[in-house]
């Protein structure tokens, strides 16, 4: 192929040809339920997202507005970044040990 001539390819149906898109909104399966921190029974998961390690604690069922601030104090606390996002919380790095020593002050239990 040479310089400046474009490859002119086309994979696929036409929308013409009965073919149709299905749009599916995204659901979170978490459950309207809230509970106090005593009764919740949180999971450690570690990911590696563009190379670099991202550690998952959840499942939460709290309200947005508890657990936003929750996860406010705790990148204060662990001078880190990160987020709450369908009910499980992500930091930024391998934070497991101190994560569970500051969750279990605020009362959160953890499977084994």
């Amino acid at each position: 192929m040479s310089r400046g001539t474009k490859l002119d390819l086309f994979i696929g149906a036409e929308i013409e040809d009965g073919w149709a898109e299905i749009k599916s909104e995204r659901r979170s399966e978490t459950s309207d339920e809230i509970l106090e921190p005593s009764k919740h029974f949180l999971v450690f998961k570690k990911e590696k997202r563009r190379g670099k390690t991202v550690t998952l604690v959840g499942e939460f069922h709290l309200s947005t507005d508890i657990s936003e601030h929750l996860v406010k104090n705790l990148k204060k606390k662990l001078g880190c970044g990160g987020t709450y996002k369908d009910g499980w919380m992500e930091f930024q790095g391998e934070l497991r040990d101190k994560l569970k020593m500051l969750l279990e002050e605020e009362n959160f239990r953890f499977k084994k």
